[in-house]
């Protein structure tokens, strides 16, 4: 039976979140020590990310692609539910001028005992516009 994410759930799907828009390139290499475990995993668009080095260059990749420049700002939806060690929430790219939903995803996370972030899937649920 899928639940409402608890508080910790939600601290964590916050931290997870908060780590897309981190303009400082130590802090977000420390938030994803916190979060993922040494060889935790991101499945995204066909790619694998494994380990927090590869993790490391793929949210940099993505914060310089897309919330550098003021353009866009990352969000959740706030609809975390979690079952056993898997929790599932929205991310989304918001546009910072308009605040409308420009690119969303459905984040699947399989936990850790300690709540750490194992594998990691992004799927696509809306595409961003060709700009």
């Amino acid at each position: 039976m899928t639940t409402t994410a608890t508080s910790l759930d939600l601290t964590l799907v916050d931290r997870y979140t908060a780590l897309w828009n981190e303009p400082d390139a130590e802090l977000r290499r420390r938030a994803i020590a916190e979060l993922w475990t040494a060889d935790g995993v991101e499945y995204v668009e066909g790619a694998r990310f494994t380990g927090h080095d590869e993790l490391d260059t793929r949210v940099a990749e993505a914060y310089n692609a897309f919330v550098a420049d003021g353009r866009y700002r990352a969000a959740n939806a706030a609809d975390a539910h979690r079952h056993d060690d898997l929790l599932t929430f929205t991310i989304q790219l918001i546009g910072v001028e308009t605040g409308e939903i420009a690119w969303a995803a459905r984040i699947f996370l399989l936990l850790d005992a300690e709540d750490k972030i194992r594998e990691d899937y992004q799927l696509t649920v809306q595409p961003l516009d060709a700009q």
